[in-house]
């Protein structure tokens, strides 16, 4: 009986084997590609017929990659870390404390996210024009350290803590804000880790906005760095394959370290409040 009952379970596995192996494709064919000469690349054989390391060496060569790179990491961590910061801020408010219109203004906060980031983004340009923000860290940071969707994420997470806990601490003699630094926070950590997650990935892949908010060439950020070098240096898909497996490397290790308490906070910050 346990023997058909393995039988019967191989072709779910092995159908879940191909589909990850054929999801997994394209990542293969760029770190292969990332090391064959430009010629090769388009060659039909997955394989490079020749290895060429030296590939990664030259893409810091021809362009400020290193800087980029900084930018790229130094903006995506500040945003993560303001982002939680105010998210959680907010979150507390909706969640764990009564005042008037609280219930109608979230639902109105919420309605923002339906709002496109193209649709604001030239009010914010226009903004970033009045606060002479243009060209710089600044301008590129805070724009994106608010968060409507982290707002309610860490909501649904407070939600889901237990009110009986802020009783305890209030009959001891805690301030709001120490509940909030002291007993909620500390029982939040998944949701933090799944919104820093979420945060640093968008803001490390973050396109649109710095290519019109900079111009300073050591201000690029990765995407807009690596466009400007697949433009101007002529298509070198070899280099650009290896430009892309050095930017996924950060993400790649984030993800890695944070996916216990990445799966824990999906999984709980979906509980209705």
């Amino acid at each position: 009986m346990a023997v058909r009952k393995r039988k019967l379970n191989l072709g779910p596995h092995i159908a879940l084997v191909l589909l990850s192996v054929m999801a997994l494709m394209p990542f293969i064919w760029m770190v292969l590609a990332s090391f064959k000469e430009l010629a090769d690349v388009e060659s039909p054989n997955l394989w490079p017929t020749s290895w060429h390391p030296e590939n990664y060496a030259e893409v810091f060569r021809q362009i400020k990659y290193a800087q980029y790179y900084f930018n790229s990491a130094f903006i995506a961590a500040w945003v993560t870390f303001l982002t939680l910061v105010t998210s959680s801020m907010a979150a507390y408010s909706f969640a764990r404390i009564q005042w008037p219109g609280r219930d109608s203004i979230f639902r109105l906060y919420l309605a923002t996210m339906m709002i496109p980031g193209l649709v604001t983004m030239i009010p914010n340009f226009s903004l970033m024009v009045e606060l002479r923000l243009l060209d710089s860290y600044t301008g590129l940071i805070v724009p994106a350290a608010f968060s409507a969707f982290g707002t309610f994420m860490l909501r649904q997470f407070m939600m889901s803590i237990h009110p009986s806990l802020d009783e305890a601490a209030e009959i001891d003699g805690a301030k709001p804000l120490q509940i909030f630094w002291d007993v909620v926070m500390p029982l939040c950590k998944p949701g933090l880790a799944t919104l820093g997650i979420f945060t640093f990935m968008g803001s490390y892949g973050s396109f649109f906005w710095p290519l019109i908010l900079v111009k300073s060439d050591h201000l690029r950020t990765l995407p807009i760095g690596m466009m400007y070098f697949d433009s101007v240096n002529g298509r070198q898909t070899n280099l650009i394959m290896a430009a892309s497996v050095m930017s996924i490397i950060p993400l790649i290790l984030l993800f890695i370290a944070g996916q216990k308490f990445f799966v824990k906070g999906i999984m709980l910050g979906g509980v209705k409040g």
